[in-house]
């Protein structure tokens, strides 16, 4: 064994083979293809048949199978589909559902049952995964993905629905069949209590033993009004005497005396020396709550139904289980007791141990389960009304595929999922590629955002390594909306069976035969089961971890043992946020330099090294028994396991972060959330996509300080930045508040350029009654044509503009007429055809730019589809937002000529000036330190690497940048540009990596002089969108009260919103009417023989008049002449 210690380099190569074979969104992907391949067949055999009210008949469920992408166009035909088209055609990239079906006919005398010929039926589409077991590019190269018109560096793992992308972010959630125990909210009336989850398929029945104020302890479960006694469940579960009932729940003598008033409850239906007659009471006083009125036999029947159906579901269902769930009843009694005596600690319902992670296939699970069971109930309806109608049942005519299509498609579309949770789904993020990336690895908790979970928002200690600590959103969202690690992986599920019987092989003995067994019992928990009991654990959890390592069972199976409790949980389900480490012996790594070399030569792969053993996967659970070095330097005898690299603790965003452990951790926060918000290049396939809206840097460079983390994250080839040479100094006063310089003469070389798309669709609609949308030029008789002003741009053959056309707000890229939108009853003599309406697609008001393509294609409904992509070009100007990587975010505040600019000795002349004032309470080290990189890598003509918690020793870059011909603390001689006079003191100048964030100025800019009012109150609309006016709020209103400006307040509230004149009646004070078609004005009270006058008021106040008309009340003006 090597003894040679291994580099950051090494451990880097390590990481690098952990994310070339499994990628970054690999936990969707498995999860997926795990739902595709097991779980769908599994629900579907939940089910097995089809027994419908037809004598003699039933339909019985065979294989499942799910095809590969298509689509049925509007001829008919079937053809294969690229996500691309889907992307550019608004399709949904969904496959065929196919279920084996066979006819059963029963001989109604006999009873045999005669299968006809297995027919495959088509039930359905559902969504494919990109890059998914089903997806065609899951298996191409490079080069077939750029043919295909894929970005090769997309990471699939979301879906695409009517022509957009969304994916299933990761939900957060209470790990089911574990049991919590803690105290009781003040308002209850009990002092503890346990609870658990127990799910199995679907189904979850929270299980609640509550220990009351006299001792007394009570268990509520589904479909049981009330609570019922501990001990009465147990009897009726089948432990018969009281020293049956002590030993299940705790052999400590200080608990069973604390038991005494639990057992002393069931006397009222013991029966001495009879044990059977003692259960069958018990199972009766459940029965007289379940079936009430009924008679003794059907009670009894009833109760053993509710115990095996709703109690514990997790544990099973038969009748062997109902000991095995007393048994589980004990432990939660146990764990309640054990916290009344203050002999434990209430359970952290935060340890990432109780937690699990809802990934896409899970949720698809759940999904499809509901949309199977209503295309079973709706199979069973059709078929009896077939039967109704005195018809020969046929399969292939009942089965509506719709009913599975429409119900998967519409909970991906809203985002509204079963379970009532909404926001499941969402658009994916497309503003740049480490924004796409960060979506993907998205962990939600499903907590009220307006209740304060303080403690459910703080990062957990054993969220290290699975969560990121600085990439979570400020505001209501903070610490609910989360992150993974770079490094976290979530485990697949394992068969539980296979666990199992290795466990009884390793000399488990079964929960059935504990009750003879005497001395030292740990109990052995699996997947939160109570499985048995082990005599000697630590050989047992040894053999087992060493099976694990071995490659004898799956390595997402974990071990944890509670010295305290003497418990041993075992898990191996789904969902868990796991991590790899590297294993240790004899204080040092099992893995050999000889290995880092073959992966280098790609002569191994990860999998080789887990499968190994020398790297294995450790869940929250099983971290609490290891002892794990950071670094090498830190290993003793004790340690268990030694750290891959501290640096894959944080998620995407942050680890692009240069020097971030040298940061004031809400700075990282900040740069987490910006980083999203960066221009560069979102996607290599660009130029063919048709995104609603995107940006594109015209010059995005790598930076010139990188991480490690940027080659794993593809950030090298989509660059989202540009190196800026900064001066950090106070300028003329136009720096201040965070606002940036920036040198005219950059601009003009063409820093920071971007340009801005945005896509504008139009669709040739068909309406009911052979009507239809047209693509043309409108004519003038049509109702709403604009002018043939706005028409200059459209082609005569189709009303399409062309491309490379400039265009500016409200030009119509996209002629169209439809018909109108109610068909009026025609005069009788009236041959003329009804006016067509306007429908025009126009530029947006606020936006110009160049036609950059035009695509004509067709919807799969046969409607022709166009769509417009329209180009602008966006030169930094005044008050556009930049932001370093260390949440370092300003506006533009001053553009200076290049010849007013200060400059170095050496002649170097800032591209940027930033206000040194940003540096003190911000305590940013990591920008420092990044630009001092800079300078030693612009000199060596080598990247700096500035990876979290590497550069332990920083004196040795100061070492580094002297060697280099600069300054220690990166400052250097710097000269007034206007006056030429040396400034004294020492300038920071440095090359610093910059973003250009999507808040620019001219999406934000916005005025109106008039402009369109609502229908209601007249008022001018709200909003930049709509041509809003500025609101004149409460406080500006109170501000001309102050200064006593009535004029002013007359004309912005009155004369500038919505005034009006009202006609009044000066007798009764109502208001009067004006009769257009006699050109007379009366009162409805008064008639004509009354003086009307017309008053100036605000239209709001004539609707708060007639509202109040509306109730009955009758409001009375009285007038006076105006002075």
């Amino acid at each position: 064994m090597s003894t040679e210690k291994l580099s950051n380099e090494d451990k880097w190569v390590v990481l690098k083979s952990l994310f070339d074979e499994k990628g970054l969104v690999r936990q969707h992907l498995d999860s997926y293809n795990q739902f595709i391949e097991d779980e769908m067949q599994s629900i579907v055999d939940e089910s097995g048949e089809v027994i419908p009210d037809i004598p003699g008949f039933k339909i019985k469920f065979g294989k499942i199978k799910v095809g590969m992408p298509k689509v049925r166009e509007a001829d008919g035909a079937t053809m294969e589909i690229t996500p691309i088209e889907a992307r550019i055609r608004e399709l949904s990239y969904a496959a065929d559902i196919t279920l084996e079906m066979t006819p059963i006919t029963i001989d109604e005398r006999t009873q045999r049952e005669e299968a006809e010929e297995t027919l495959d039926i088509y039930i359905g589409k559902i969504p494919i995964m990109l890059k998914s077991c089903r997806c065609p590019l899951e298996s191409l190269s490079e080069q077939e993905l750029i043919n295909r018109g894929e970005d090769p560096l997309d990471p699939g793992g979301y879906f695409i629905i009517n022509g957009t992308e969304r994916v299933l972010v990761t939900q957060e959630d209470l790990a089911p069949n574990r049991i919590l125990a803690e105290e009781a909210s003040r308002s209850s009336s009990a002092t503890h209590q346990a609870k658990v989850f127990s799910t199995r398929s679907g189904f979850r029945a929270p299980v609640t033993i509550e220990r009351k104020k006299d001792g007394n302890l009570r268990v509520s479960f589904p479909s049981v009004p009330g609570k019922i006694p501990l001990a009465i469940l147990m009897r009726a579960l089948g432990l018969h005497s009281d020293r049956e009932i002590f030993e299940a729940i705790s052999e400590n003598e200080e608990i069973q005396k604390e038991l005494i008033p639990v057992i002393d409850v069931a006397s009222e239906i013991q029966v001495l020396k009879d044990p059977e007659k003692s259960q069958q009471n018990a199972l009766d006083y459940i029965g007289k709550r379940v079936a009430i009125g009924q008679t003794k036999d059907y009670r009894i029947r009833r109760a053993l139904q509710v115990l095996d159906r709703y109690l514990l579901p997790h544990i099973g269902n038969a009748e062997e289980d109902r000991l095995k769930k007393a048994y589980y009843l004990g432990q939660m009694a146990q764990k309640v007791m054990e916290l009344a005596l203050s002999l434990r600690e209430p359970d952290d319902k935060d340890h990432y141990s109780n937690k699990r992670l809802k990934l896409a296939g899970e949720l698809f699970t759940g999904l499809f389960r509901v949309a199977f069971l209503n295309l079973v109930k709706d199979i069973k309806y059709q078929l009896e009304r077939t039967a109704v109608r005195g018809r020969a049942p046929n399969i292939k005519t009942a089965v509506r595929a719709d009913v599975i299509t429409e119900r998967i498609r519409h909970a991906l579309a809203t985002g509204n999922w079963v379970g009532g949770k909404a926001g499941v789904s969402q658009l994916l993020n497309r503003q740049n590629h480490v924004g796409t990336l960060s979506h993907l690895r998205r962990v939600i908790s499903p907590l009220s955002r307006s209740q304060p979970h303080f403690e459910a928002r703080d990062l957990h200690p054993t969220q290290w390594g699975k969560i990121c600590p600085a990439e979570t959103p400020e505001g209501p969202n903070c610490g609910l909306v989360k992150n993974l690690a770079l490094a976290a992986i979530i485990s697949v599920g394992a068969d539980e069976r296979i666990i199992e019987n290795i466990l009884f092989d390793l000399g488990v003995i079964p929960i059935n035969e504990v009750k003879n067994v005497r001395g030292d019992k740990v109990k052995v928990f699996l997947n939160g089961k109570l499985v048995g009991i082990h005599q000697q654990y630590n050989p047992f959890i040894r053999q087992l971890r060493e099976k694990r390592r071995k490659g004898e069972i799956s390595q997402h199976v974990n071990i944890g043992y509670y010295h305290d409790s003497s418990e041993i949980q075992i898990n191996c389900d789904a969902g868990r946020a796991t991590r790899p480490l590297f294993v240790l012996k004899n204080k040092m790594p099992l893995i050999l330099k000889e290995d880092i070399e073959k992966l280098r030569q790609n002569k191994y792969i990860w999998s080789d090294l887990v499968q190994k053993g020398v790297i294995e996967y450790l869940d929250a659970e099983e971290e609490e028994n290891a002892y794990i070095a950071m670094f090498e330097e830190d290993l003793t005898s004790e340690h268990t396991h030694l750290e891959i690299s501290p640096a894959a603790i944080l998620g995407i965003c942050a680890s692009i972060i240069p020097f971030p452990e040298h940061n004031q951790s809400p700075r990282n926060t900040y740069e987490a959330g910006m980083v999203k918000q960066a221009l560069g290049l979102w996607a290599a396939n660009m130029h063919l996509r048709l995104d609603t809206r995107g940006h594109t840097l015209h010059y995005p460079q790598q930076p010139l300080v990188k991480t490690s983390p940027m080659e794993i994250i593809g950030i090298n080839k989509r660059p989202a930045g540009q190196n800026f040479i900064i001066g950090m100094m106070s300028f003329e006063g136009f720096n201040i508040e965070d606002a940036i310089i920036i040198n005219k003469a950059s601009i003009e070389r063409g820093l920071a350029r971007s340009h801005f798309f945005r896509t504008y669709d139009a669709e040739e609609r068909k309406y009911p009654g052979g009507e239809v949308d047209k693509f043309e030029i409108p004519e003038r008789g049509v109702r709403g044509f604009k002018s043939a002003e706005s028409y200059r741009l459209l082609s005569e053959e189709d009303g399409i503009i062309e491309p490379e056309t400039q265009v500016n707000g409200g030009d119509v890229l996209i002629g169209r007429t439809s018909p109108p939108r109610f068909i009026k009853s025609y005069e009788e003599f009236e041959l003329m055809q009804p006016n067509r309406r306007e429908t025009s697609k126009n530029m947006r008001h606020n936006e110009k730019g160049i036609v950059d393509t035009v695509i004509i294609s067709e919807t799969v409904d046969g409607n022709k589809l166009v769509k417009i992509k329209a180009r602008d070009l966006r030169i930094p100007e005044l008050g556009d937002k930049f932001s370093s990587r260390h949440g370092q975010k300003g506006v533009l505040g001053l553009i200076v000529d290049q010849s007013d600019m200060p400059f170095t000795s050496s002649g170097v002349i800032p591209d940027i000036i930033v206000n040194p004032h940003a540096m003190p309470s911000r305590m940013t080290l990591g920008q420092l330190f990044e630009g001092i990189s800079g300078k030693i890598a612009c000199v060596n003509g080598k990247l700096g690497d500035a990876t979290a918690f590497e550069w332990t020793n920083i004196t040795k870059l100061q070492e580094l940048v002297v060697e280099s011909g600069f300054e220690f603390n990166g400052r250097e001689v710097m000269y007034n540009g206007i006056t030429g006079e040396k400034y004294e003191a020492g300038i920071y100048c440095a090359p610093i990596y910059y973003q250009k964030l999507y808040h620019l100025v001219a999406d934000k800019l916005h005025a109106r002089a008039r402009g369109p009012v609502q229908i209601l109150t007249r008022q001018p609309t709200e909003g930049r969108a709509r041509e809003g006016g500025l609101r004149f709020g409460e406080m500006e209103r109170d501000c001309l009260v102050g200064h006593g400006s009535a004029l002013l307040l007359k004309e912005r509230l009155l004369d500038e919103s919505d005034r009006t004149v009202i006609l009044v009646c000066e007798k009764c004070g109502l208001l009067a009417v004006y009769d257009r078609n006699r050109d007379k004005r009366y009162c409805p009270v008064c008639g004509e023989s009354t003086i009307i006058s017309k008053v100036v008021c605000s239209y709001a106040f004539k609707l708060l008049l007639q509202e109040m008309m509306s109730l009955g009340l009758a409001p009375r003006l009285k007038l006076k002449e105006k002075i």
